[in-house]
C-alpha cells in the first residue's frame, strides 16, 4: 500500500474537519456547486466518482472469467456472502440501529435517510481495495481477479433490483430511472471505458504500459475521493455541527456489520476446509464495500445534503482501518488453514 492508502482514515478525517470548516465559513460556495446539476446528478461529483471508479476499473481483466470454474468453492462463499448475505444483513442492522436503539436520538426523517445510505454501502461490494487485501494477505492474486470480474458483472444487473427492493421494504421510495441512470453512469460506463483502454494498453499482454497508466492515475483517485469527502461534509456542516455524534452513531452499526460477515465468511470458509490463499480474499471481498458507487448512489437519489450521502462516507472513515485489523487477524491465523 502506499502512503495515501495505508493512512487513508487520516487523510478523510482531516478533509472532514475542512469540510465541515468551508461550509460554516463559506456556504455560498457549495451552493454553487450544488446547481451544477442534470437528471440528479451533480456534475462536479460525477467528475470526482470517475476520477475515483475509472483507474479501478482499468485493473479488472475480463479474460480471467474463463477461469471461474477453477475454483468454484470459493467463489460460491463469495457470491453467497456478498448477494444473499451482507446486503440484507446491512438493511437489518440499520433499522435495528436507527428504528429501535437510536430511535430517540434521531428524528424519524433523518433515520430513513442514513439507513437508505447504509443498504447502498451493503449492496455494493468491493472492487479495487480487495486487490490490496488480498496482496496483503498473500492470497491468490488470480483467483482474486476472477473474483472482481464475477462480482463486477453481477452488480450490473443486481445492484439496481436489491437496492429498490430493500429501500422499498425499508419504506424509503426511490426514482428507479434515477437508480439505473447511476447503475449505468458509475458501473456500466466505467467498466466498460476500462475495457477499453484495457485493451489499447495491454495489446502485448506484457502489463507494462497498463501498470505505468495504473501508477500513474492513482493519486487522482486518491485525490478525488478526498475531494468528495471535503464536499460532502461542506454540505453537511450545519447538521454535523448541531449534532456532531451522529458520526459516531453511523460508524456503530457499520462496525458490527464489518466484523460479523467476516466472521461468518471465515468461519464458512474454513468449514468449507478452502486453502488460506482463496479463503482470505474471498473473505475480504465480502466483508470490504464499493464505497465510491454507494456516494455516488447516494448522491443522485437523496442529493448532497442528505443524510444517506453522510452515511456512505462514514463508510470511508471506517474502511481503512477496520479492514487492515481483519488482515491482520487473517495473517495471524493462516494455520487454520491448508
Amino acid at each position: 500500500m502506499g502512503i495515501f492508502e495505508r493512512y487513508l482514515s487520516l487523510w478523510v478525517g482531516l478533509c472532514i474537519v475542512v469540510g465541515v470548516a468551508l461550509g460554516a465559513l463559506l456556504p455560498d460556495m457549495f451552493t454553487v456547486v450544488a446547481s451544477f446539476e442534470y437528471a440528479h446528478v451533480n456534475l462536479v461529483v460525477a467528475v470526482l466518482i470517475w476520477l475515483m471508479i475509472y483507474p479501478m476499473m482499468i485493473q479488472v481483466d475480463f479474460s480471467a472469467i474463463k477461469d471461474v470454474g477453477k475454483k468454484p468453492m470459493g467463489l460460491g462463499l463469495t457470491l453467497v456472502v456478498n448477494w444473499l448475505v451482507k446486503p440484507f444483513s446491512m438493511a437489518l442492522l440499520a433499522w435495528l440501529f436507527f428504528k429501535v436503539f437510536y430511535a430517540h436520538w434521531v428524528p424519524e426523517g433523518q433515520a430513513d435517510e442514513y439507513i437508505a445510505g447504509m443498504i447502498l454501502l451493503g449492496v455494493a461490494p468491493c472492487t479495487a481495495m480487495v486487490f490490496v487485501w488480498s496482496q496483503l494477505t498473500k492470497g491468490d492474486p488470480n483467483y482474486t481477479l476472477v473474483q472482481v470480474s464475477v462480482n463486477n458483472v453481477i452488480m450490473i444487473f443486481a445492484f439496481a433490483p436489491i437496492t429498490a427492493f430493500l429501500l422499498g421494504v425499508s419504506d424509503i421510495q426511490v426514482p428507479w430511472e434515477t437508480l439505473v441512470i447511476s447503475v449505468v453512469l458509475y458501473v456500466l460506463l466505467p467498466l466498460v471505458a476500462g475495457i477499453l483502454t484495457r485493451m489499447k494498453l495491454d495489446k502485448q499482454n506484457d502489463h507494462t504500459r497498463l501498470n505505468q497508466c495504473v501508477q500513474r492515475l492513482k493519486p487522482w483517485s486518491i485525490v478525488g475521493l478526498l475531494a468528495t469527502v471535503v464536499l460532502l461534509f461542506g454540505f453537511q456542516a450545519e447538521t454535523i455541527i448541531a449534532q456532531p455524534q451522529t458520526i459516531v452513531l453511523i460508524a456503530i452499526p457499520l462496525m458490527i456489520q464489518t466484523y460479523g460477515i467476516f466472521a461468518l465468511a471465515y468461519y464458512a470458509a474454513k468449514k468449507m476446509k478452502l486453502p488460506y490463499e482463496v479463503a482470505a480474499p474471498a473473505c475480504m471481498i465480502g466483508t470490504s464495500n464499493f464505497f465510491e458507487l454507494a456516494v455516488a448512489v447516494a448522491i443522485s437519489l437523496f442529493g448532497l445534503h442528505s443524510g444517506a450521502a453522510l452515511a456512505t462516507v462514514v463508510g470511508v472513515l471506517v474502511e481503512v482501518p477496520v479492514m487492515l485489523s481483519l488482515v491482520a487477524f487473517a495473517n495471524k491465523t493462516k494455520g487454520w488453514f491448508s
